[in-house]
C-alpha cells in the first residue's frame, strides 16, 4: 500500500554494471549530508539534473539496529575509530546515505549572533548577517520540525541539569531537536530505526529523489576533470560487496563538493586545486567534547529518554569564554569509556552505581589550530591537539558543569581525565579544576562537530570558498558544508550547515 510520502530511490553499487556509469547532469553533488541533501533538493526544485555521489552506503532506517558497536562498524567513517594524529581525540562522523545527520544526537541551535559579527568583522562577510540568514533558518527549522523539548521529552538527567543551573543562576533551557513524535528511545547516535529524527535520509533525500535526482551509494569521488576555471566531470569509484570497482563518471555544469570537513579538503588537495591561498586543510576546528558524570545517592538512569534533552551554559558569547553543557544519555558502557573507572573491585562498584549518575557533556568554541592533509603515504591526516587559551575555556565549563550538578545533590563528580580525578565535595571545585593542565592524552576527548578546512572569506588571499559558497580559484564549484566555517561555532552546527546551504543553493539559483 502506497503512504504518499517520497521514495528515495537509491543506486547502489550491486546495480552498476561492470563497464561502470557515465551520466551527464546539471549539476553534480558529493557527498548527501547535511548540506549535499539540501543543495540537492533546491536545485533540482527549480528543474535542475542533480546526481548525488555518496562514498558510505545506503542502510534503510528499517535495517538500523539501534545497537551502537553495530552503527560505528556500518555507519560511521572509520567504523567509528577516526582520530588525531596524536590519538588522543576521536572524530566522529558519518559515512552512509544522509551522513552524519543520520547518527547525531537531533540537538539544534541557531549560530550564535555573536559568532557571525565575527566573520563579518574578520572576514569580510556582511551579507551572512542574522537578518540576512533569518528566513534561511526559519525554512529550515519548519522543514525539519525542529522544536524545543517539551516537557514530557525533558527526562529526569536533563530536569536535574535545568534545577541545578537555576539554583546557581546558570542560563539553562530544554534543548530544540528536529524531530517527529520522537519515541524518547535514546538511540540516535545508532541512527533512528522509526524515522522520528528528521535526517536527511527521511526528508531532503527523498524529496530531492522525487524530483528526479538520482542518488548513488558507496561511489567515492576520486578525480576531478579540469578545464581552465572550471571542472567539467566528477571520476568515481562505486565499490560492491564483493570488492568489485566499478567506473563512474558524471559530466556536469556545477559541482557542489560536500563531503564534510575531512573529506572536502582532502579531496581539493588529491586534485590539486582551489589552494591559490594555501588555505586548503587549514584552520580544523572541533568542539573538542568532555564527559561529565555526577555520582547521585538514588538513581536517575541517565540513558532513559531522549539523546539530548536541555543545555546550559553562556551560548551567547561563544568568543568570550561561553561554554555550553548539553544533558547528554550515556548508557554504563559509554560511561566506562569516558572516564576512569578503576580496575577490579573499583570498576564493579563504579559500574553497578552507573544508574545513579547524572550525565552530560561539554562544548566549546575552539580556535581553528589543526588542519587535514594526505600524508606521504597518501593517508589522511587530522593534526590537532587542544589550544592552551582553549584549555581555558575548558576548565570554565568543567567548573559550570560540577557547580551544576552539586546544586543538583550530586554527591561526587567524575572529570574525563585519563586517569582517575574527581571532586568529592563543592567547596573542592576550583582547586581541583585548577590544579588540571593542558596536555596531550591526559583527557577522553571527542570530536562530534568537525569544522574549518575550506575557510569562506571575502579575500582570496585568506580563504578558499567566497561569500556566495563558490571557490575563489573556479568558476563552477560550490563548497556548502561545515568546511567553510571561518569559526568554530561552539553549538552543534547542523542547523547552520542547512541554513547555508540553502543560503547558497538560493544564490546559485539567483544566477541562473
Amino acid at each position: 500500500m502506497s503512504t504518499g510520502l517520497p521514495v528515495l530511490r537509491v543506486t547502489q553499487p550491486s546495480d552498476i554494471p561492470d563497464a561502470g556509469l557515465d551520466l551527464r547532469a546539471d549539476v553534480v553533488v558529493v557527498g548527501s549530508g547535511a548540506s549535499g541533501a539540501v543543495v540537492a533538493y533546491e536545485l533540482a526544485r527549480e528543474g535542475a539534473k542533480v546526481v548525488v555521489l555518496e562514498a558510505g552506503p545506503y542502510i534503510p532506517s528499517t535495517e538500523f539496529s539501534e545497537h551502537t558497536p553495530t552503527a560505528f562498524e556500518t555507519l560511521y567513517q572509520d567504523h567509528g575509530n577516526q582520530t588525531n594524529t596524536t590519538g588522543d581525540l576521536i572524530v566522529l562522523q558519518g559515512k552512509c546515505i544522509g551522513g552524519s545527520t543520520v547518527v547525531n544526537a537531533a540537538a539544534c541551535f541557531r549560530t550564535p549572533d555573536q559568532v557571525l559579527a565575527h566573520w563579518a568583522r574578520e572576514h569580510g562577510l556582511d551579507n551572512l548577517s542574522p537578518d540576512a540568514l533569518a528566513p534561511y533558518f526559519d525554512k529550515v527549522e519548519r522543514n525539519l520540525s525542529i522544536h524545543p523539548n517539551e516537557p514530557h521529552e525533558v527526562n529526569y538527567n536533563g530536569r536535574l541539569l535545568l534545577e541545578g543551573a537555576a539554583k546557581v543562576g546558570i542560563p539553562a533551557s530544554p534543548t530544540s531537536r528536529n524531530v517527529k513524535n520522537c519515541a524518547l528511545s535514546g538511540h540516535c547516535l545508532a541512527a533512528c530505526r522509526t524515522d522520528r529524527k528528521q535526517s536527511m535520509l527521511v526528508t531532503y533525500l527523498p524529496w530531492a529523489s522525487e524530483l528526479g535526482a538520482t542518488v548513488l551509494s558507496g561511489t567515492r569521488a576520486e578525480r576531478f576533470e579540469v578545464n581552465g576555471r572550471r571542472v567539467t566531470a566528477v571520476q568515481a569509484v562505486a565499490s560492491d560487496a564483493e570488492g568489485r570497482e566499478k567506473p563512474v563518471r558524471v559530466a556536469a555544469g556545477l559541482v557542489v563538493v560536500a563531503a564534510g570537513p575531512i573529506q572536502t579538503p582532502l579531496l581539493f588537495q588529491k586534485n590539486s586545486i582551489g589552494n591559490s591561498s594555501g588555505q586548503v586543510g587549514l584552520n580544523f576546528a572541533c568542539h573538542p567534547s568532555l564527559a561529565v558524570y555526577g555520582e547521585h545517592a538514588g538513581s536517575i538512569y541517565g540513558w532513559v529518554g531522549a539523546s539530548i534533552t536541555a543545555h546550559a551554559g553562556d551560548i551567547e558569547n561563544p568568543l568570550e569564554g561561553g561554554y555550553l553543557i548539553e544533558a547528554a544519555a550515556a548508557g554504563p558502557v559509554s560511561t566506562s569509556s569516558s572516564v576512569d573507572g578503576g580496575v577490579g573491585a573499583d570498576f564493579v562498584d563504579f559500574m553497578a552505581k552507573s544508574k545513579n549518575l547524572q550525565s552530560s557533556v561539554t562544548l566549546i568554541h575552539d580556535h581553528n589550530v589543526g588542519r587535514v592533509y594526505l600524508g606521504d603515504d597518501g593517508r589522511k591526516n587530522i593534526e590537532y591537539d587542544l589550544d592552551d587559551r582553549d584549555f581555558e575555556s575548558v576548565r570554565t565549563a568543567l567548573r559550570g558543569t560540577a557547580r551544576i550538578y552539586f546544586a543538583a545533590g550530586a554527591k561526587r563528580v567524575f572529570l574525563p581525565t585519563t586517569r582517575r580525578t574527581t571532586i568529592e565535595r563543592e567547596s573542592d571545585i576550583d582547586s581541583v579544576i585548577n590544579s588540571l593542565t593542558n596536555g596531550k592524552h591526559k583527557y577522553r576527548l571527542t570530536s562530534y562537530h568537525p569544522q574549518g578546512t575550506m575557510r569562506m572569506g571575502a579575500d582570496p588571499k585568506r580563504s578558499v570558498v567566497g561569500p556566495d559558497g563558490r571557490c575563489h580559484d573556479l568558476d563552477n564549484v560550490y563548497v556548502p558544508d561545515a568546511s567553510l566555517f571561518p569559526s568554530s561555532i561552539m553549538v552543534n552546527p547542523q542547523v547552520t550547515v542547512y541554513t547555508m546551504a540553502s543560503y547558497i543553493a538560493d544564490g546559485i539559483v539567483a544566477r541562473g
